[in-house]
């Protein structure tokens, strides 16, 4: 059920962006990323309600990894002229992608934890993410003032963060 559910929201969401003219690239970011991703969404929080946290993390994180080097990988060794790559895309969403991944550096260091905090602002940045991709992708008017907003509030409080939580544990145990 939890496949057959997920593949009717990818069909008629990417459908439904189409009729609306989104852009296959903001389609493949948004709906199609979100739809393929619910099993494994499902998967993770079942296991974390369990108490297999573990198995949460380790689904989240092997899926993005197989995802990035197993899925593109093999579809750049079977298309014929390759992947083609938008300037949007390595002007924007590989390094927001490099950004996240930075973000959840904090992990590593602190409680190998992430609190209930730290998963609100996490669903917060992808939910600002996706807002951008729209309003890029729709040119609303908002999309400058949108802009100057992340990059002058929201990147500098989470540069910010970053620092507090990480600094203070380095200094604590230097070997990490």
């Amino acid at each position: 059920m939890l496949v057959a559910g997920s593949r009717l929201f990818v069909d008629s969401a990417v459908v439904m962006a189409a009729w609306f003219g989104v852009s296959d690239q903001v389609i493949g970011l948004t709906v199609v990323a979100a739809g393929t991703s619910l099993p494994e969404v499902v998967t993770s929080i079942v296991a974390a309600l369990r108490g297999q946290r573990d198995i949460a993390v380790g689904n989240v994180v092997g899926s993005n990894i197989f995802n990035l080097l197993g899925v593109l990988g093999l579809t750049g060794l079977i298309a014929p002229a390759g992947i083609a790559v938008t300037e949007a895309m390595l002007s924007l969403d590989l390094p927001v992608m490099v950004a996240v991944a930075v973000a959840c550096l904090p992990i590593c260091f602190t409680a190998r934890a992430i609190d209930r905090w730290e998963g609100v602002v996490l669903l917060g940045y992808y939910l600002a993410y996706t807002a951008y991709l729209i309003l890029a992708a729709t040119h609303h008017d908002a999309l400058a003032g949108f802009s100057a907003l992340m990059l002058y509030f929201v990147l500098p409080i989470t540069a910010l963060t970053l620092a507090v939580l990480v600094v203070p544990e380095l200094r604590r145990n230097p070997t990490r």
